[in-house]
Order: C-alpha cells, then structure tokens, then sequence
C-alpha cells in the first residue's frame, strides 16, 4: 500500500517539516469532508503521521459516503483511537456530536465521468452540501474552515490573461451539463462569503489547479490519472484531443502543504491559488514526458460522448500563485520529480 511506500513516506516527512506554527494543530479536532479522495486522503495521512512522530493529539473526524472505501484507504489506523470515519453523504444534514476545531471542505466530484454522469450530484455536493457542512460550522462555533474550491472557477481564458490572479475571472458557458463542477464552485465560495457576512464566520478558500499523486482513485478519469494509468502498467498514452491545452498542475504533497499554510495564515474571506510555476505544461508534453519515463508511445484517439460531456473547454488555465507564496509557501517538487514519484509508488503496489 502506498502509505508504507518510502517515498510516500518521505512526502509526509517532508510536509511535517514544513516551517509552519505546528502548536496551532496540537490537540485539535480537525473534520475533513471528502477523506477519502486523492487529496484529502494524504491530508488524513500527514494528521495521524504528526499524531504519531510529534504527539500532536490531533482527533481526525472524516467523512465519506462509503465505509468500505474508507476502511481501505485508511487500514493502518481506522480504530486508533484519533482517528474516527463518519458515513455520511454532506447532502443531507450533518449533526456530528464533538467539538470541532477546523474543517476542511474536499468533498466534491472532482473528474470528468462524474461530471457527466452524475450532473445533478456535482452540483448538489458543491451549493447543498457546502451549505451543509457551513451551517454546520457556524452552529458550532468552528474555529476556521477551509473550502476546496477550484481552477475551474476561472472558465476559459479568452486571451488577455497570461496567468489567473485571484481577481480575474474568465468565461463559462453555463448552459451546458459540464458547467454544473464550475458554476457549483462558484456557487459554494459565494455561500463562503455570504456566511462569513451574516454570521462572521472565519473561512478561507483555496482555488486549486490539477492535481496528480499516488493516492489518485482508480475511477479517477481526468486526462492526466489516465495517462499516469497507462504509465504505470506500461501501455500506450491515448491522448484525446490535440494536446495543445496548457494548464498548471501541482503534487498532492504540495497541494497538502498549502493547505495548511492556507489554514494557518490565509487571511479570512481571501481566495489563494495553489500551483506552481515550474509545473505548468501542455498536455501533449506531459504525455511524452510519462511516456519517455517507461519506455512507450502517445497515441490518439477520439472520446465517447460521456466522456466528451465531461471534458474541460478551457485551453489555457494557468494560475498565479504569488499570494499563496506570500504566506510562505511553496512547492518541493517540480513536475518531473512529481511525476516520477507517482510513478515509482504506484508500480510498486
């Protein structure tokens, strides 16, 4: 399993090193919603780490709609006694009986089949139970949450913007059925703010690019888990499209460690970007690099038309990341010492 992977490991030890006021976490209750996807999954990973290597006493309240999944992903201390799995699908009404201290919102829809075969529960999961997991916080006088929003918010850069700064804004066809992710993230950071008016609540956003890592789910069907997919059990790259799309992309570790300094130092109501610079590519590019690692080829083949439903319009969606990098973060790993990382995990599972 990849938690006991030594690179893996590192990652977290890396992320537990991070200059950050760590006292702030110790004898915390942290509820994380969305455990169990790629990111949230090394966020529960890194808390119960720090639990062990630093006696951080931090309860790891998650939640999730299947116990199965979470039972696997978190087999190495699902009856530790701080750590605790709450079957729970955030659409309906929380009511969690503890004391919470921080939450983080990573649950979400979050690839394109989802997107395109479950339109209504990508919307739903991003205004309803966003609502949910808020009207929870502020009942319960949470200290911060910290929402998950996305790159996607930006829509399609029409050419004038070189890289996404935090204020500018791109544009979305809204009448379509892949606009339910975007518009539903939109909709959720407005529900941010309009909490953070009426009830004065301390919440922070975090707009974040495409992700990788080795704790991506199998069923994950956005380009780049595909490619690394075929990467690892050393098939052919299917590239579907052009690959002329120029994204910015970041390693589940840095993605985790901005979060946290996102947590720590992120000044209420404010959105932070999370990428990196150094990991901006064009898709085809990134194909070649995967396939140069393990010795295959990029082939190219049309999508189905599920898959066509779900495929991002954006071209070019590039984020700037310097107010981020004024709290004091930034990225350890580059997009080839990432890339590799992944790969060398998951081949060894």
């Amino acid at each position: 399993m990849y938690i006991k992977h030594v690179l893996y490991q590192e990652d977290i030890k890396k992320i537990l090193s991070l200059p950050i006021d760590w006292s702030q976490l110790n004898h915390s209750t942290i509820l994380i919603a969305g455990a169990t996807g790629m990111i949230g999954t090394m966020l529960v990973d890194t808390l119960m780490e720090s639990n062990k290597k630093n006696n951080s006493n931090i309860k790891v309240l998650t939640i999730g709609r299947s116990l199965e999944h979470a039972q696997k992903r978190f087999s190495t201390y699902f009856n530790h006694p701080l750590f605790k799995f709450i079957p729970q699908d955030i659409n309906q009404e929380i009511s969690i009986d503890e004391e919470i201290t921080y939450i983080f919102h990573c649950a979400s829809n979050t690839h394109p089949k989802a997107y395109a075969s479950d339109p209504i529960g990508t919307i739903m999961t991003n205004i309803v139970g966003t609502n949910n997991l808020l009207k929870f916080a502020a009942l319960n006088n949470v200290k911060r949450t910290v929402f998950l929003s996305s790159v996607e918010i930006y829509g399609e850069n029409t050419g004038s913007i070189s890289q996404f700064s935090e204020t500018d804004l791109g544009y979305i066809d809204c009448n379509t059925v892949r606009a339910g992710y975007p518009e539903g993230k939109r909709a959720g950071e407005s529900l941010c703010q309009a909490y953070i008016s009426k009830w004065d609540m301390d919440i922070v956003i975090s707009r974040i690019c495409r992700v990788y890592g080795p704790t991506m789910l199998y069923n994950d069907s956005k380009a780049l888990s595909q490619f690394i997919k075929n990467a690892v059990n050393k098939e052919d790259i299917v590239l579907k499209s052009d690959g002329l799309q120029h994204y910015s992309y970041c390693y589940v570790a840095d993605t985790v460690s901005a979060l946290l300094y996102i947590l720590l130092y992120g000044v209420k109501g404010n959105a932070y970007n999370i990428a990196d610079e150094k990991s901006d590519v064009l898709l085809k590019d990134l194909t070649l690099m995967l396939s140069s690692y393990v010795g295959t080829k990029v082939s190219y083949k049309l999508p189905d038309e599920i898959e066509k439903a779900g495929f991002s319009k954006a071209t070019k969606a590039l984020l700037n990341a310097q107010k981020l990098k004024q709290l004091g973060w930034n990225a350890c790993y580059n997009l080839e010492d990432g890339l590799q990382r992944t790969l060398s995990i998951l081949m060894d599972m």
